[in-house]
């Protein structure tokens, strides 16, 4: 069972960062495109960020030029560094190992999600 352990988040003022990082287990994330994604209160879970195997990224709209996603594939671990954060990046964060190599139909793995609250 591929596990997912993001850390990182935390109370932080507007305008200030955080990095989250998400390690993962085995030989999953030599085998997935990794995400981050977040879920505020009463709203849909959206797309942070994203990054293929091979590197090539996407944000989310509201992400563009405040957040990097990166990978460390010695690590295992995919990082999410967010500056410049505001109210509205309030929310639980999840990690995602999309792995499309496992198995006949691939697999998703998620993360437990880390908070992140931003706020005076």
């Amino acid at each position: 069972q591929a596990q997912l352990v993001e850390s990182g988040g935390g109370l932080v003022q507007p305008g200030g960062s955080l990095r989250l990082p998400c390690a993962a287990s085995g030989d999953i994330f030599s085998r997935s495109a990794m995400g981050w994604y977040r879920q505020a209160p009463g709203k849909l879970r959206e797309l942070v960020a994203d990054i293929s195997i091979g590197g090539r990224t996407h944000y989310g709209d509201s992400m563009k030029g405040r957040f990097t996603i990166s990978r460390d594939n010695a690590k295992n671990t995919v990082y999410l560094q967010m500056n410049l954060l505001k109210a509205d990046d309030t929310g639980i964060y999840y990690c995602n190992a999309d792995c499309t190599m496992c198995g006949p139909a691939g697999e998703d793995y998620w993360g437990q999600g880390t908070q992140v609250t931003v706020s005076l």
